[in-house]
């Protein structure tokens, strides 16, 4: 396995989601903030690694499968945290959403690589403003500074949930001609 600068920022990246589950669930003033500043770092450095492996010119197979898993993990385990913590519906319903979209996609991707298609459903900038506001409206959520922040980084998640929903469809719309041939 090759080792270099952007996969060590990914496997950072794993190694902050237990810490951040634990400080998540600490029963102090502060940890809120702690959380939040935590997933902060792990969402900066899911950007630096892909950066970093175009600008290095380190962009390896195993960082192109493990990048997309650690993000997946990391957003799934936020989210599942704030289900749990919030109680609300409509949080509950776009997170699953969200959840289930990353899902749908994953598949998808694989299937489209199976038959050599897989730039058909490459990232898109859609897929990118969508993860921009899940980042910065899941942050808001964990850390919940005061209720105006706080109803912004509400209204900011829902904006990604459109934008999650937007992406799959604009994702299965790129495949269609593929998945209905027989």
């Amino acid at each position: 396995m090759p080792f270099n600068l952007p996969i060590a920022l990914t496997l950072f990246r794993l190694l902050l989601l237990p810490v951040f589950v634990v400080v998540f669930y600490l029963p102090y003033s502060w940890a809120p903030f702690a959380s939040a500043l935590i997933f902060w770092l792990a969402a900066v450095t899911d950007a630096l690694d892909g950066y970093a492996a175009r600008k290095l010119k380190q962009s390896t197979r195993f960082g192109a499968f493990l990048d997309p898993v650690a993000d997946k993990i990391m957003v799934t385990t936020a989210l599942v945290l704030l289900v749990q913590q919030n109680d609300n519906i409509y949080l509950t319903l776009a997170a699953l959403f969200m959840i289930g979209r990353e899902i749908v996609i994953s598949a998808l991707r694989e299937w489209m690589a199976e038959i050599g298609k897989r730039g058909v459903v490459a990232v898109s900038w859609i897929g990118k403003y969508k993860t921009a506001a899940q980042m910065v409206a899941i942050v808001g959520l964990i850390w919940q500074p005061n209720e105006f922040l706080t109803n912004v980084s509400y209204g900011l998640f829902y904006i990604a949930a459109v934008l999650t929903f937007w992406s799959m469809m604009s994702y299965i719309s790129a495949a269609w001609k593929d998945l209905t041939a027989e």
